[in-house]
């Protein structure tokens, strides 16, 4: 297949690397002249993955040669850019074409899931493909196992019939709404889980996080349509895991930098690169306000990235709520 994959981060060029080893045609796109120039010269993209960039893998900033007769558009952009690259592409793709969208999150303007924001401009068909998997892992062809979703499933068929090899292995999951939301929300979990490891906590505070913030990400997405079970799954808890115990997660470096005491601004300028979960707490936490949904955990990370608070109180705030019975919101 001629594939084009919109994006060079990490996740972006782990999927070129992973779909050119399957034989598929990949042109790579970036709008940044400085990356275009490094990854054509040295084959690297040192910033985002230290590992070789296979010379079949065609590197271009010209959007529109990118996507020239090609059937499936990958989006690897963060989910703040995903509305503008598809305002940019909607008049010059082919009707046909299917996007496969990599981004996890939830606008924060107009709370809407990344397929929603799609669909708002253009009519094709929109597959989304969530779970736990570190781009520095698939790069390496590290056994991994994700989800696909869309509201068209013969196209989640298609392209699980594309992108799957015995590496990468792809499950279909109807529950459109419960896969981006499970591939959205963990980010937040996975702040608090790296603030408590800066806070010096040990297994039985992240464990417990990633336990009632599993409870609290099924609450919202029950409320907005999702079916429970499907946070029990890879885009639930497999990527909660992930993201909540790997050095590899930007959400949880983050937050033990900001757990370490360090600010917010200093915390994104260490990092680098984009961490989802700072806009997707802000998503949530209105979500959870409209929908009077209690979201205690999204509450303090909250107050702790925009309102200041201390990590400490924050903690404090969470073990000292009113008693509870653990299964009195099922």
């Amino acid at each position: 297949m001629d594939i084009a994959i919109l994006g060079a981060g990490s996740w972006g060029t782990a999927m070129a690397i992973h779909l050119n080893s399957m034989g598929h045609n990949i042109c790579l796109w970036t709008k940044n002249p400085n990356q275009l120039e490094e990854i054509k010269k040295t084959r690297y993209n040192k910033k985002y993955l230290d590992v070789m960039v296979p010379e079949e893998i065609e590197i271009t900033n010209d959007i529109g040669y990118a996507l020239k007769n090609k059937k499936i558009i990958i989006l690897a952009v963060p989910s703040h850019a995903v509305r503008n690259v598809v305002e940019d592409i909607k008049n010059i793709i082919q009707d046909d074409a299917i996007i496969v969208n990599l981004a996890k999150g939830i606008e924060t303007t107009s709370l809407k899931r990344m397929s929603e924001v799609i669909n708002e401009m253009i009519d094709n068909h929109v597959v989304v493909l969530s779970g736990p998997s570190h781009a520095e892992e698939v790069c390496r062809h590290i056994p991994t196992a994700c989800v696909l979703s869309s509201i068209d499933i013969k196209a989640c068929e298609y392209i699980q019939d594309v992108m799957m090899d015995e590496n990468f292995r792809l499950y279909i999951n109807k529950d459109l709404i419960g896969v981006e939301l499970g591939g959205s929300l963990k980010n937040i979990i996975a702040l608090g889980a790296g603030i408590s490891d800066g806070l010096g906590f040990g297994d039985n505070t992240k464990a417990a996080l990633m336990t009632r913030g599993l409870a609290e990400i099924t609450r919202l997405g029950v409320a907005l349509g999702s079916d429970p079970l499907t946070f029990l799954g890879l885009t639930g808890m497999g990527d909660l895991i992930v993201t909540c115990t790997s050095m590899f997660s930007r959400n949880r470096r983050a937050g033990i930098k900001i757990g370490q005491g360090k600010s917010l601004s200093d915390t994104l300028d260490e990092i680098g690169m984009v961490v989802e979960g700072i806009n997707t707490t802000k998503s949530a936490y209105k979500l959870s306000k409209i929908h009077n949904i209690e979201m205690p955990i999204t509450n303090e990370i909250y107050s702790i990235l925009f309102e200041g608070k201390d990590p400490r109180k924050a903690v404090h705030s969470l073990m000292t709520r009113n008693k509870k019975h653990e299964m009195e919101d099922i």
